[in-house]
């Protein structure tokens, strides 16, 4: 018979992420032990950690580059957040941020951009507000998009 004791311990639902009546959002992980060649194109939010060499296409979702992934090609989505190294383009519609000790070489179009005292930077930013709904959540933002 299952019971609590059975379940596994991981981390809790944020309320701010899936408030109550919104679709629950799923991110995609790639670990640090993967090489990985090609395209990747998605409709989840994804966390990577290993290595990649091509194109990242998330449109409309969030795609995290943790302190251990290094990425060498383009990116496209909604929101960037890169804590490791990316070389190529980046393109933010709605916000990138460039974390402490990371490195990004290559030019960059978002509507906002966060780039921490330690990061490393080279290249040029387009800001582009075209895109973007400033003052609107996201849930707002994706529940318009059905």
């Amino acid at each position: 018979m299952w019971t609590n004791k059975d379940a596994q311990p991981g981390p809790p639902a944020s309320p701010a992420l899936n408030p109550p009546g919104s679709p629950a959002r799923t991110t995609g992980y790639l670990g640090p032990g993967l090489q990985i060649k090609g395209e990747i194109t998605g409709n989840e939010d994804l966390r990577l950690d290993s290595k990649f060499e091509g194109t990242i296409s998330l449109g409309g979702f969030r795609l995290t580059v943790g302190p251990t992934s290094r990425v060498d090609g383009e990116i496209t989505a909604r929101e960037v957040v890169v804590a490791g190294e990316v070389k190529g383009n980046i393109n933010a519609r709605d916000r990138l941020e460039i974390k402490k000790g990371s490195s990004v070489s290559g030019d960059l179009t978002t509507a906002r951009i966060v780039i921490e005292e330690g990061a490393y930077f080279s290249g040029a930013v387009e800001i582009d507000r075209s895109n973007t709904q400033i003052g609107t959540d996201l849930d707002t933002l994706l529940g318009n998009a059905k």
